[in-house]
């Protein structure tokens, strides 16, 4: 499957501001476009002072180098049409988040570290505060990250800079230049998304063209071995993801009668030179990898 030169871009399931549920906003409408859906709504931007919940003191800043692996989790019908922390309308049906203490809005990339789908939300509430979860995702964003059904994911959440900075200047009137940005990044996984709306890996490489190959068998030597899938398709796209970090390649073996697809990086011709790579491995987020020998 060749891997095609992409970009990052965000997904809008409702392509109009008007005629969808409590003025559904679409972020991939220009900046100031947004701005006037929220300010529609009744929201504002704001960032808000410190405040203590369960004990904790939540600092709220504007932190546009703000990258962070944790868990998230989901909220849905018990807040569906309650007012968010910036008084806009929560639509559980709508890719909003709530972060403890991001600006409001802002715009983040999520990423889904257990199938490698990704995601562009707006964060216009607060939350969440229990178990050290890092961020709170809506009832359609969880879905199409593939963890609605399980509750929590494990994620890595970074903010969008220019795409945040935009969106504030065009809510308080000040003058914006335009971010260039397209259309989608659900990513597809071994739970693929519909085919609408699915696209390329933002997290694949945009130098030269590159094909995630299957290999016959590993040849001789040590590998980091990061995933294996029952389903090709999700072994390609977490291969694709990794050769930033090595020669990475599917490895189809049979198993008790089941063929697995197993994403390796290698082969090294040492243990050490397969530890540091899986170093880098485990920090890019992918804490199952391990070790192997052929």
């Amino acid at each position: 499957m060749k891997l095609t030169k992409t970009r990052l871009v965000i997904l809008s399931l409702c392509l109009g501001i008007g005629g969808c549920t409590y003025g559904r906003i679409n972020p991939g409408a220009n900046s100031y476009s947004q701005a006037e859906a929220i300010k529609g709504q009744g929201g504002v931007y704001k960032i808000g002072n410190p405040y203590q919940i369960m004990g904790t003191w939540y600092y709220p800043k504007e932190d546009y180098s703000y990258s962070e692996v944790g868990t998230a989790s989901w909220y849905g019908e018990d807040f569906h049409a309650r007012r968010t922390a910036n008084n806009e309308k929560y639509d559980m049906h709508a890719l909003t988040a709530a972060h403890r203490t991001l600006p409001l809005p802002s715009i983040v990339k999520v990423t889904n570290l257990d199938n490698g789908r990704s995601l562009v939300l707006r964060v216009n509430d607060r939350g969440p505060y229990a178990k050290n979860r890092i961020i709170d995702i809506s009832k359609r964003g969880a879905q199409l990250l593939g963890f609605q059904t399980q509750g929590t994911a494990k994620v890595r959440v970074e903010i969008m800079a220019e795409e945040s900075k935009q969106l504030k200047a065009a809510l308080l009137g000040q003058e914006c230049k335009p971010v260039k940005t397209s259309a989608s990044t659900v990513i597809h996984s071994s739970n693929p998304a519909p085919a609408a709306e699915v696209s390329r890996n933002p997290l694949q490489l945009t130098g030269a063209e590159q094909k995630s190959q299957v290999q016959s068998a590993a040849a001789k030597g040590w590998y980091v071995q990061t995933g294996s899938y029952t389903q090709e398709s999700a072994a390609q796209a977490q291969s694709g993801q990794l050769t930033a970090y090595g020669a990475a390649a599917v490895y189809p073996a049979r198993v008790d009668g089941q063929t697995y697809y197993r994403v390796r990086i290698g082969p090294y011709a040492y243990r050490q030179e397969a530890e540091v790579a899986l170093a880098k491995v485990k920090h890019f987020g992918v804490y199952n990898a391990r070790v192997v020998q052929e």
